[in-house]
């Protein structure tokens, strides 16, 4: 079987899935879509971790959520549904593997299959509730706070305690300077909390 995510699907639909599903792997830093892609397929991530960006009109941009195993994108799934272009990035937090499902099999699914109209209504909940927390993380947290939570989210996610990033990466996702970056993760090095190497962060305790 191609798909094993634990995912309470009827038989009938795990079937379809399999046989029409493609799967695909990508490296760590790959761009899977992209902003402005035509969205012909809708994936559906079976190991790995992507992480969904936003970028505003001056080409900054800005981390929304990540996507584990057996998550798919809200934002790429109202695209497939209404044939629009990708308003998000889509790129590989470490390898990945995924399989992509015809966008013609959206509607259909949704009208014969109970399973896979809660995994689509599930997914819009869980990403809004991320957006929330992003928003939240924007308006009430300091840079110093949210570049903490988000080398807590990369370790666990990760599952090591090496995150494998320049500082230019990390700005980018937080929407900041590398200057700032740098000077705060110099900060916590001095606290003992990471170690820095070349493009490369080792976590001692957060």
């Amino acid at each position: 079987m191609i798909l094993n995510l634990d995912l309470p699907f009827e038989p009938k639909l795990l079937e379809e899935i399999n046989n029409i599903g493609i799967r695909k792997y990508f490296l760590e830093g790959d761009t899977i879509i992209n902003i402005g892609n035509n969205i012909k397929s809708m994936p559906i991530l079976i190991s790995g971790v992507l992480k969904i960006l936003r970028e505003d009109h001056n080409g900054d941009e800005l981390l929304l959520y990540f996507l584990k195993q057996g998550e798919s994108c809200a934002m790429t799934l109202n695209c497939c549904t209404r044939n629009a272009k990708s308003e998000i990035r889509a790129v590989a937090e470490t390898n990945v593997e995924i399989l992509f499902l015809p966008n013609t099999k959206m509607e259909e699914w949704s009208a014969n299959y109970k399973s896979w109209r809660n995994f689509v209504f599930d997914s819009y909940h869980q990403r809004f509730s991320e957006l929330l927390e992003t928003i939240d993380k924007i308006a009430f947290l300091n840079m110093d706070e949210r570049l903490l939570v988000l080398l807590k989210d990369k370790t666990e996610l990760q599952h090591s305690l090496e995150i494998n990033q320049t500082h230019q990466e990390i700005a980018n996702e937080l929407n900041t300077s590398r200057v700032v970056i740098s000077r705060l993760l110099k900060k916590l090095e001095r606290l003992g909390k990471i170690e820095l190497h070349r493009n490369r962060i080792k976590i001692i305790h957060l």
